[in-house]
């Protein structure tokens, strides 16, 4: 059985965190991170805002993207492997029995039509404006945001992608930020836990 699941959300959110905790817990688990297919700063474009549109859907390879959870699709067991994931006894002795999952994790997860198929679970972490912006304050990134930034880009992005995103995708699990990381971790578990054992 083959378990793709969809964890998208706000930046600054707690996508990261969740995602990291899940791989600990769920058998033969890899993860695709959306932040790893990023263009290069000099191919960004600058927008009318004024700023670099780091926070839109073409500042991101996504056909490398889809080629790579394509590649899971075809070989989790090789992708596993290649990715220094280790395997069940059971899904090394046979692929076809073992259970395999592949968390796909992202801000914009849910804004790219080629991939809101593959999902068999969608989950998205949200945090209030506040909150948002105190977080991200405190982050450390290798591009430094700009003065200004957030208000101007960050925020306003982010309400447009959700929008497209509740008109593109209905199956969403909606996951509440501003809970403990327990409560988040725990109420995305017992979703894919009930999936699993309903077979989806």
């Amino acid at each position: 059985m083959k378990i793709i699941i969809g964890i998208g959300g706000v930046t600054n959110g707690g996508k990261t965190t969740l995602t990291n905790r899940l791989l600990k817990t769920l058998p033969n688990c890899c993860v695709i991170h959306q932040d790893d297919f990023f263009k290069k700063p000099n191919q960004i474009e600058v927008g009318d805002d004024g700023f670099r549109q780091w926070d839109v859907i073409t500042a991101l390879d996504m056909e490398a993207m889809v080629s790579t959870v394509k590649g899971w699709q075809e070989n989790p067991v090789k992708f596993a492997r290649s990715h220094g994931v280790s395997l069940t006894p059971e899904a090394e002795l046979d692929p076809e029995r073992g259970i395999h999952m592949l968390i796909v994790e992202g801000f914009l997860i849910y804004n790219y039509k080629p991939l809101l198929d593959i999902y068999d679970k969608c989950f998205y972490i949200s945090i209030p404006y506040e909150e948002c912006k105190r977080r991200r304050s405190t982050r450390t990134y290798t591009v430094p945001d700009p003065p200004g930034l957030f208000d101007g880009h960050v925020w306003p992005m982010y309400l447009k992608h959700r929008k497209e995103m509740e008109d593109n995708c209905d199956r969403i699990e909606y996951l509440d930020g501003m809970t403990s990381k327990d409560n988040i971790y725990n109420s995305a578990l017992e979703s894919i836990q009930n999936a699993i054992q309903n077979n989806l």
